[in-house]
């Protein structure tokens, strides 16, 4: 592996790094412990304008999303497995094989600080940054850092090449007074009341006695009604006889859905700037999750022989047009969700989905769906009018959705 010396570094000056990563959330995160583990010489610099790495955050994953060599090297990362998980709907209730876990922004920042503390790799944080080019970033107080490479991995930025969708959520970490008997994840219990879209509710079991819990929407626009999804989680855990002794915690997101878009002039507008994660529009089209995206990502970038500014922009833009030409079903299929089903009957297309055989769904969230999963998909009585469906379908781009101005990637599936 070479690094590049920047073309905008003066001779009396030199590179004191040969790569920023610009923003500590879970994409420039991942692969700063990825390439602490692949290469460790390398003189490599974290930085993150809030005060911890990942913020305020849970972010979980199937199995089957990722190979045993990802796995292995993501272990220490994990806070918590599972082995299955459960969904209600009004007419099904199923409990579905295969590992689920999930790594907490706590764990995230203790195990990276560990990991860039030993030179050359460093980290800075509560350093917020003000402008960045392929080769250097300008810190918010004037200072200017210049290395060989620059990634930027700060979240999705509003682009009016992308049509979306929203997954929005509020979640909070309860301690009950006595143990709440859960052994899996609930991943969607739709029981609840409709309204705002799809609404349903995700439960992890972290520990006897401590639960988080989330109020989610498949919503058409991205604005959190934060009292009102608090004043749902509470009764919730009433309507579960669930005493809660206190909060320990809360997180809220706001999950990108794709629809549709033109991704080759969505990176026409980053002008040679590498990106990572939802920068680089990474993330599952469907569900937002971006962990097994990030995690690709970081092991495609590790494998680069050269990480000059130049090699990681080419391959990362290759390897996020070659995921979005391969998720062009997944994209017909939200379009089908959001544009053909009424907002409070979106319920019925999940609770048939998860009607399907056990592999179909694993395949589904590790987005490896093949020829006879997508007719099986399609196939049936549909769960939305015919006509309405089929000009949803094929409607292709419409004018783009803007983003929430908080953005996150967090849990729910």
């Amino acid at each position: 592996m070479r690094v590049a010396p920047s073309p905008d570094t003066g001779p009396a000056l030199g590179n004191a790094h040969d790569l920023i990563l610009v923003g500590g959330g879970l994409a420039n995160g991942l692969l700063a412990w990825r390439l602490r583990q692949s290469h460790p010489a390398l003189r490599l610099l974290l930085l993150e304008g809030g005060g911890t790495l990942g913020g305020n955050h849970t972010w979980s994953f199937h199995a089957g999303d990722l190979t045993p060599a990802q796995h292995a090297w993501l272990a220490p990362l994990v806070a918590h497995r599972w082995d299955g998980y459960g969904v209600a709907f009004p007419g099904l209730r199923r409990q579905l094989p295969g590992g689920y876990a999930s790594i907490t922004s706590r764990r995230f920042d203790a195990q990276l600080r560990a990991a860039l503390a030993p030179a050359p790799a460093q980290l800075r944080v509560a350093a917020p940054v003000a402008a960045l080019t392929p080769h250097s970033v300008t810190l918010a107080g004037g200072q200017v850092l210049r290395a060989g490479a620059v990634i930027d991995g700060r979240g999705l930025q509003p682009s009016p090449h992308l049509t979306l969708g929203f997954q929005k959520f509020l979640g909070q970490e309860l301690r009950l007074r006595q143990p709440h008997g859960l052994r899996r994840p609930v991943l969607m219990d739709a029981t609840v009341p409709q309204h705002d879209g799809y609404r349903f509710v995700y439960v992890l079991p972290l520990s006897a006695d401590t639960l988080l819990v989330e109020d989610t929407y498949y919503s058409d626009d991205g604005q959190v009604d934060a009292g009102r999804l608090r004043a749902n989680i509470a009764g919730y855990a009433r309507a579960h006889g669930w005493d809660v002794a206190g909060l320990l915690r809360e997180e809220r997101g706001v999950l990108p859905i794709t629809l549709a878009g033109d991704a080759d002039a969505f990176w026409r507008e980053a002008q040679g700037q590498p990106r990572a994660g939802l920068a680089a529009g990474l993330f599952h089209p469907t569900t937002g999750y971006s962990l097994p995206s990030a995690v690709r990502l970081a092991d495609a970038v590790a494998a680069l022989p050269e990480l000059s500014s130049a090699a990681i922009f080419t391959a990362t833009r290759a390897h996020a047009l070659a995921e979005w030409r391969a998720q062009g079903f997944f994209r017909l299929l939200n379009r089908m969700l959001f544009r053909a089903a009424a907002p409070g009957a979106r319920w019925r297309v999940m609770q048939r989905f998860y009607g399907l055989p056990a592999p179909l769904i694993e395949r589904f969230y590790a987005a490896r769906l093949n020829v006879l999963d997508k007719a099986r998909l399609l196939s049936g009585k549909p769960p939305v009018p015919v006509g309405a469906a089929w000009r949803a379908a094929w409607s292709g781009a419409a004018t783009a959705t803007p983003l929430p101005s908080s953005t996150h990637h967090e849990s729910s599936p």
